[in-house]
């Protein structure tokens, strides 16, 4: 396995971390939300260097392009599920739980999109659109992580645009994928 591959599996194994990490909110106390965030935040530098690696060295591999891409979207919705699920007990301003509904929308449809295109032996790669979707949408989840416990008005609402600018981008993101792809979608009609 490469260096890509592997720091893509590494993002996989964090993963149940920052789980059992939430289990223990009520014993670690505030400085969880730090911990999540520490975790979080290597989780996505390896989102960040797998794919440099990969590009730099010409060693994609369909792995890569299969794993890579569904490691992103089971670390973003296990952070988002999280945080959502915190929103019952910390009052100012934090995640509502349709964040990770729409997100979650969008993930299942490029995500069944893809396993058509892999039983008719295509391979999708992640679109720029995309990436700039992952890339923003973990920006807003660090900005929770790290500041939306400080319970600053300020800080609240810039975690809502941040959050607000992930959910635009998730949805034009899923549309153009929808479109860009939609033949092989039809294809299997």
């Amino acid at each position: 396995m490469n260096l890509p591959n592997r720091l893509t599996m590494i993002r996989v194994v964090l993963i149940p971390v920052l789980i059992i990490l939430y289990l223990f909110i009520d014993k670690i106390g505030q400085a969880t939300y730090w911990l999540m965030g520490g975790v979080f935040l290597l989780a996505s530098v390896t989102d960040y260097f797998d794919g440099f690696i990969a590009r730099k060295q010409g060693i994609v591999t369909t792995f890569g392009k299969f794993m890579d891409p569904l490691a992103d979207k089971l670390l973003v919705l296990s952070a988002l599920l999280v945080l959502a699920d915190n929103s019952r007990t910390v009052a100012f301003m934090w995640m509502p739980f349709w964040f990770p509904i729409i997100i979650l929308a969008r993930e299942l449809t490029v995500t069944s999109i893809r396993l058509v295109a892999v039983g008719d032996g295509k391979i999708i790669a992640a679109s720029q659109l995309g990436k700039y979707k992952t890339a923003t949408t973990m920006l807003a989840i660090l900005w929770y992580f790290f500041l939306m416990t400080l319970n600053i008005p300020w800080i609240s609402y810039t975690g809502w645009i941040l959050m607000g600018i992930a959910l635009v981008l998730t949805i034009v993101s899923g549309v153009d994928y929808f479109l860009k792809n939609k033949k092989i979608i039809l294809e299997s009609v």
